[in-house]
């Protein structure tokens, strides 16, 4: 038979839990239990007034805006709205039906002040790949970096063209705060100092964005999201916010090295990189740290005409030469130089060259220097570190090395497709560097308990 209508009847009474109504198997039930905030108000005492009105417990906030980066929620308003509804988040954010949500705008004026002048994000993110380390996620033998463009928040209609964007003539005392961040960063390897060469168009919003046609498709303004990681688990060891230029992309690798090895004591057997870290000086580098770079050479010196490479060449480091193919000699200086500013400085570009007379009756001249009098070969000043490179890549373990390069590709789809995180909100590079630093923590407590899901209890009859 038919049952009675359901009626909502208001009861004198309620019994409730939280704890109760929360799967088990819920996701935020497995990130909680790796999810270390007890030493954040000790972090942050320094940063509050003692006396006035008490505010809000930072670690309220924080386990909000973690909640808005693990499910893509980007609105800080519809955060609010949610962490409102949802029961499973007010567990987590350890708020009981009667508490209030804090008001949106609170995010905002801790960001841009406690948050920011302590670092507070770093430190958050730290201390999960600290907890990473500890559950045995990370060995820190194998590494691989690759940046991704993430779209800012400005558009071409508020830009203006290279020729007639003047930074000195902003005012720094009547700029907006992105303006302001613009023109600090301005000397920093990791923006204005990265390239001289000026973006096509600057914008008016977020002057520190790079104008980028990168994806060949229409242009847009945009900042890179670095990601350094560990190949065992795709563990994201560290994460840099720079201009969308392949020289500040390669800059931030050198940045995250010395910083994964000063906080973590970790220090790779390898790099495993694409070809737009495989420039002359960045190998060098690498090779000079006893870090193996599993990095395809970034080598303009072939030719399309046919005519023998400089690969063809074999290289005599004893003799400081290169023999061609005939046996004949390229050499750089054919005498001493008494005078030691005429001789070889050992920095830039050397230029070996065959003699004119050995060339003009070489059988092989068609097939090597058709159309010059003799053969010249250029050798870069980090030659013997892209030799260590090529030789590298004849090898099994190269192989294996691209195919863990995709790990941090995924992570990157993850990071759009997933979490949302496509175009930013905030703008200025200490805006897209919180936003950058918030998602690579969601990731890494979402790894954590993807591996270590929270154990599941029997619920009482």
């Amino acid at each position: 038979m038919m049952g009675p209508r359901q009626e909502a009847q208001a009861a004198l009474f309620y019994q409730f839990s939280l704890e109760d109504h929360v799967p088990q198997d819920h996701l935020l039930r497995s990130i909680d239990q790796f999810l270390d905030l007890s030493d954040i108000r000790q972090y942050l005492a320094e940063f509050y007034s003692h006396t006035g009105r008490p505010s809000v417990d930072p670690e309220l906030l924080i386990r909000m805006l973690l909640v808005g980066y693990c499910f893509g929620i980007r609105s800080e308003r519809r955060l609010c709205e949610e962490v409102h509804l949802n029961l499973a988040y007010r567990w987590f954010c350890r708020l009981d039906l009667s508490d209030r949500v804090p008001d949106h705008s609170t995010f905002s004026k801790n960001r841009h002040g406690r948050f920011r002048e302590s670092e507070l994000l770093r430190h958050l993110f730290e201390t999960t790949v600290a907890r990473c380390i500890t559950e045995g996620l990370v060995s820190g033998q194998r590494m691989a970096i690759d940046a991704s463009l993430i779209e800012a928040n400005a558009n071409k209609q508020n830009s203006t063209p290279k020729e007639d964007w003047d930074a000195a003539s902003i005012d720094p005392t009547d700029a907006p705060r992105a303006i302001r961040e613009y023109l600090d960063t301005l000397d920093e390897a990791a923006f204005g100092a990265a390239s001289e060469v000026q973006p096509k168009f600057t914008s008016h919003s977020d002057p520190a964005s790079q104008w980028t046609a990168a994806r060949k498709g229409p242009a847009f303004f945009s900042y890179s999201d670095n990601y350094l990681i560990d190949t065992d688990h795709g563990v994201i060891l560290d994460v840099e916010a720079t201009r969308s230029i392949r020289q500040a992309e390669v800059g931030s690798t050198k940045t995250m090295l010395k910083r994964v090895k000063a906080k973590f004591d970790l220090h790779p057997e390898r790099i495993i990189a694409d070809t737009a870290y495989g420039t002359g000086p960045m190998l060098g580098w690498l090779v000079e740290r006893k870090i193996a770079p599993h990095i395809p050479v970034f080598d303009k010196s072939g030719r399309n005409d046919g005519t023998w490479t400089r690969a063809d060449f074999e290289w005599d480091a004893e003799n400081d030469q290169y023999v061609c193919p005939e046996g004949h000699a390229l050499k750089q200086f054919r005498r001493n130089y008494s005078d030691p500013n005429r001789g070889p400085t050992g920095k830039g570009t050397a230029r070996y060259r065959a003699l004119k007379e050995v060339c003009q009756v070489c059988p092989s001249k068609s097939k090597c220097c058709p159309n010059a009098d003799t053969r010249k070969i250029t050798r870069e000043e980090h030659e013997d570190a892209r030799q260590v490179a090529r030789d590298i890549a004849k090898t099994r373990q190269y192989d294996i090395s691209m195919k863990l390069r995709k790990k941090v590709e995924m992570l990157f789809a993850h990071l759009k497709r997933i979490l949302g995180l496509g175009r930013l909100r905030l703008r200025g590079p200490c805006g897209a560097n919180d936003e950058f630093l918030l998602a690579a923590t969601a990731q890494n407590l979402r790894k954590l308990a993807k591996i270590f899901p929270a154990p599941q209890q029997t619920r009482k009859a």
